[in-house]
């Protein structure tokens, strides 16, 4: 399989199968390859073996929310560099600076559409911005 520079990584993290699949048939839409998580940990565990270039993270979920999975991702030196968006249904000028706080460099209110999706990634994916 070639690596052309049209397609990246993306890992998908919400509670919800509705935001996910959506999020998935998008995203593999634009050529991208997607896996899916469906809470912080579960992210975790395959974060190390993907090697996401980009990560859409909700932020309201069980267990592990998007703020404490962001944090954890940051604190590791491979995926410091990773950028991390953040998804809510909420669009407040705290989560947006709570975000921040935690180290993700955008935030996409739900329901998001195709080309909303597909222009993050356009514009945060190493693989998409010429920066490898």
């Amino acid at each position: 399989m070639s690596t052309s520079p049209k397609g990246c990584r993306v890992l998908v993290v919400d509670d919800s199968n509705t935001i996910r699949r959506s999020a998935e048939i998008f995203l593999k839409q634009g050529g991208h390859e997607v896996l899916l998580a469906e809470d912080g940990f579960d992210a975790l565990a395959k974060v190390n073996d993907f090697e996401p270039e980009l990560i859409f993270c909700d932020i309201l979920m069980p267990r592990l929310d998007g703020y404490q999975t962001c944090a954890i991702v940051k604190r590791n030196p491979r995926f410091a560099a990773t950028p991390v968006v953040m998804l809510s249904s909420k669009d407040g000028v705290f989560d947006r600076a709570r975000g921040r706080m935690v180290g993700c460099q955008d935030y996409l209110t739900k329901p998001f559409t195709k080309d909303q999706l597909l222009h993050v990634v356009q514009q945060l994916a190493p693989s998409q911005t010429g920066v490898v």
